[in-house]
């Protein structure tokens, strides 16, 4: 007989998994980190605020995406096209057909969550890279789908209109609206993870086959850990649209899917928080360093290459292990 969904106590699975605790040390530095975020508007001009923002934003989907790779095991490249999705249908609704842009957002992230849903059917019952190949080529559906339905994509062209309400016009009040929602989201998603349910999944993530003999239904724990992880990356894609008023075939082409993976990779996948900090490199790498040189994709790939050699657990994977050992 299966068991219960969450019926899961800590320290279960496998490997003895355990829930991650809010110790004094860890709660003052999400309030430092807290403190620094409130303070970017005061502290930077403008463009600045905007990369902030955008790197909230693109934090979300890494998170989202870490649900699956550093918690079940399995590493998705289809959520760059479930977050464009929501991208889309969130801005098709507030353009073309003229609707509130709030409920659009409610509509993109529920279509969003629909097609991560759908994706889940999918691809539980395989792992490795057969689910990382099957993601890939679910995502490309997608693409196709948004390249080739022109009458409402608009194909290459893309969808064009501002979807942001006058009382978050200005970069500031935008940035303070996404800090503030994404605060909400990281304690959610940091809830999950830290959850039986939670638990379960990284007891599949260490021993599938032991966690099927001790009766748990490893399908489903896969399915609802995909849909609540497409979930978040609708979500993503929905605030997305307000920040960038446009969205192309290129919104849920491979290279999103990718850069939100790399993003988790190098913040430290099973880390969850470290997509802040993978989210940052990345994009400040973009923004910054393509503003010095042509070549900025080959110091990202550097970049890359030394983290794989030297902190494959990523950087705040790394910190850890080095905080540990200090201690102990």
């Amino acid at each position: 007989m299966s068991r219960d969904l969450a019926s899961v106590p800590a320290g279960a699975g496998p490997a003895g998994p355990s829930a991650v605790a809010l110790t004094p040390a860890r709660l003052i530095a999400i309030a430092i980190a807290g403190l620094a975020l409130v303070a970017v508007p005061y502290m930077l001009p403008n463009y600045y605020v905007s990369i902030a923002t955008q790197v909230l934003i693109f934090a979300v989907l890494a998170m989202s995406i870490d649900i699956l790779a550093g918690y079940t095991g399995r590493t998705p490249l289809g959520h760059g096209a479930i977050f464009g999705t929501a991208t889309y249908v969130t801005i098709y609704w507030s353009t073309t057909l003229g609707g509130s842009p709030w409920t659009g957002m409610l509509v993109g992230v529920a279509a969003a969550t629909t097609v991560a849903a759908i994706f889940a059917l999918l691809a539980i019952r395989t792992s490795g890279v057969y689910f990382l190949l099957l993601t890939l080529a679910l995502g490309m559906i997608v693409w196709g789908v948004c390249l080739r339905w022109t009458s409402v994509t608009g194909g290459e062209n893309g969808i064009r209109g501002s979807v942001r309400p006058l009382f978050i016009a200005t970069h500031s009040a935008f940035y303070y609206l996404v800090l503030t929602a994404v605060a909400v989201i990281t304690f959610v998603m940091w809830r999950f993870v830290n959850s039986p349910f939670g638990l379960t999944l990284r007891g599949i993530k260490d021993s599938e086959s032991r966690m099927r003999s001790l009766g748990y239904n490893v399908p489903l724990h896969l399915f609802i850990a995909f849909t609540v992880s497409g979930f978040f990356a609708g979500i993503a894609g929905a605030i997305y649209a307000m920040f960038n008023s446009f969205v192309s075939p290129s919104t849920v082409a491979l290279t999103q899917s990718v850069a939100g993976l790399l993003m988790a990779i190098t913040g430290g996948i099973g880390t969850l928080f470290g997509s802040f900090v993978g989210a940052a490199a990345i994009i400040s790498l973009e923004n910054f360093v393509s503003s010095y040189t042509e070549r900025w994709l080959s110091i990202l790939g550097l970049m890359f290459v030394l983290i794989m050699v030297f902190a494959p657990e990523g950087i705040v994977g790394r910190i850890r292990m080095i905080l540990a050992r200090s201690k102990g």
